[in-house]
């Protein structure tokens, strides 16, 4: 447009994008290569604070075994076991999750599955952007 042009009555805009199911909700996905806002999955973070959460609880000494705490918390301590596995990720695994920089396809579910316990095994299979 140019400064004397007339405004026009109607814009119209085209955005590929796809809707995916994310975490029980959908989520709206750019293609690839689209500057895409970092945006943190709740779910992946509270778990990542439950697990340091019950970690130190261990640590300190307030609970004997991870049965004990389980039953405290209400949940079965199998499903506490595989939480607690969390506090083992790298730190930039962590630190990616914590600012919404871990790629779509990292889930939940995928980050409950077995990984490497080393760091450097981890990366770039578990999150897709390292931290620089």
């Amino acid at each position: 447009m140019t400064r004397g042009a007339p405004i026009p009555d109607t814009v119209t805009l085209h955005v590929p994008f796809r809707i995916v199911k994310r975490g029980g909700r959908k989520e709206m996905q750019l293609p690839h290569g689209a500057v895409q806002p970092c945006k943190s999955d709740s779910t992946l973070v509270k778990a990542l604070a439950r697990a340091f959460r019950w970690k130190r609880m261990l640590e300190s000494g307030e609970f004997a075994t991870i049965a004990e705490l389980a039953d405290r918390e209400g949940i079965a301590p199998s499903y506490m076991t595989r939480v607690l596995r969390l506090t083992l990720l790298a730190p930039d695994n962590v630190e990616a999750i914590l600012d919404g920089k871990q790629g779509p396809e990292v889930t939940l579910a995928r980050v409950m599955e077995p990984f490497p316990i080393e760091w450097d095994g981890q990366l770039p299979s578990l999150c897709s952007r390292r931290i620089k």
